[in-house]
């Protein structure tokens, strides 16, 4: 390796100390002790779980995202003898094959999911715990545990669209640069499940929403599509989205003709406010984004930092990396950790894949390189559920010298 693409000793420690930081964001995170403190009544707003798995005499769980693997085996331990049936929907890495039992004697039966994208096995998913569900009754209470990336994991299309449908306005949308909630605001207008309607599966039960939010202000609506909540957007909303994005023209025939029938009043909305359905629900966030900044400004001042919260990241990619370069580039005094979290949104352009921690990162780099050289400035960019995108990656390092290492 040249002297050019080197990196010096203190790049190095600046990186091992973001990396440091990195996991002290996963651990205030992690999927286990967050639901343990939910189940223990602890978290804001779910005073009211104890005695909800108190007094139901059967649960049926479903726990569905990146996370769904943790979070029922700790709500199995915890429920014991009253768990009549449970499913996860994993990510497709995760699973050993439909059905499979997530350890040996329990009862959670494991299925696959695609991620950002859904496939076949993310159908087939949400086929098998609807089936689950239809066991319910009003004396039973249903827990559905959300985590990242359940909107895609679990997908049943509307009548009269195909998952082919679906996932070609899913694709659109994404390479278009669509926020989190433009894109679920779609998919809950083609889905038989999001928007709420997954209550109407559950046989009159009790409903317990355990969330680990990967959205921004933990918009119930938005996160996993809302399935346990309901939906503020409209069909016309979802017309709205694909025109605004240049999708419209290039969606699918199927999918424009149920939207304007939709539209014209010919399909039922999804769940509205007033439903009779959300009086026996219980939606808890257990965990967001705003948790593990937290615990990275801890764990910066034990190491002697200064840290220092920057505004929500929701920008496009190239935009929010600019405009942090150009923040760290003003900021001064010593050890100073600027912290920030968000979900940046990549139009791709070409044939390149996204993912906007990675792009986030790069677009920093070039702008730092261009008015920061020579300054001591590094940044790590990464989602704390270990996925950037549709890469194999968390996310990716930037400095001022990213640049001239890539030229060497």
């Amino acid at each position: 390796m040249s002297p050019a693409a080197a990196i010096d000793a203190g790049e190095a420690a600046a990186r091992e100390d973001l990396r440091r930081l990195f996991r002290a964001a996963i651990d205030a995170v992690d999927p286990t002790k967050l639901i343990a403190r939910a189940l223990a009544g602890e978290c804001a707003g779910g005073s009211e779980v104890p005695r909800l798995i108190a007094d139901a005499p059967r649960i049926f769980l479903l726990a569905v995202g990146k996370a769904a693997a943790a979070m029922a085996r700790e709500i199995e331990r915890q429920v014991a003898g009253k768990l009549a049936d449970a499913i996860a929907v994993v990510p497709n890495s995760e699973s050993t094959g439909a059905a499979a039992p997530l350890a040996p004697g329990s009862k959670v039966r494991v299925y696959s999911g695609a991620h950002p994208i859904p496939d076949e096995s993310s159908e087939a998913a949400a086929q098998a715990g609807c089936a689950m569900l239809r066991a319910a009754t009003a004396d039973d209470l249903v827990i559905v545990a959300l985590s990242g990336g359940a909107s895609a994991m679990f997908t049943m299309p509307a009548a009269g669209i195909s998952l082919a449908d679906k996932i070609a306005i899913n694709q659109a949308l994404l390479k278009a640069g669509a926020s989190i909630r433009e894109l679920n605001a779609v998919r809950k207008h083609l889905s038989a499940v999001k928007g709420g309607r997954l209550l109407n599966r559950c046989g009159g039960a009790c409903v317990l929403g355990l969330i680990l939010s990967d959205v921004p202000g933990n918009e119930l609506a938005t996160i996993g599509s809302g399935l346990t909540a309901f939906d503020g957007s409209t069909y016309g909303d979802a017309v709205t989205v694909l025109k605004r994005r240049n999708v419209w023209g290039r969606a699918p025939e199927a999918v424009r003709e149920f939207l304007e029938r939709a539209v014209a009043g010919e399909s039922p909305e999804t769940l509205k406010p007033d439903d009779p359905l959300l009086e026996r629900v219980t939606n808890v966030i257990v965990g967001d984004n705003t948790l593990a900044l937290g615990q990275v400004e801890t764990a910066a001042t034990a190491m002697g930092y200064h840290p220092r919260r920057w505004k929500e990241m929701n920008r496009e990619a190239n935009d929010v990396g600019r405009a942090l370069a150009e923040h760290l580039c003003g900021t001064q005094g010593a050890r100073v950790c600027v912290v920030a979290g968000g979900e940046p949104v990549v139009t791709v352009r070409g044939n390149g894949r996204g993912g906007r921690a990675q792009q986030s990162a790069l677009a920093m780099s070039i702008e730092l390189a261009k008015s920061c050289t020579g300054r001591r400035i590094c940044a790590l960019f990464a989602g704390t559920d270990g996925i950037d995108g549709p890469t194999d990656a968390a996310g990716a390092f930037a400095s001022p010298t990213v640049v001239a290492r890539g030229a060497a």
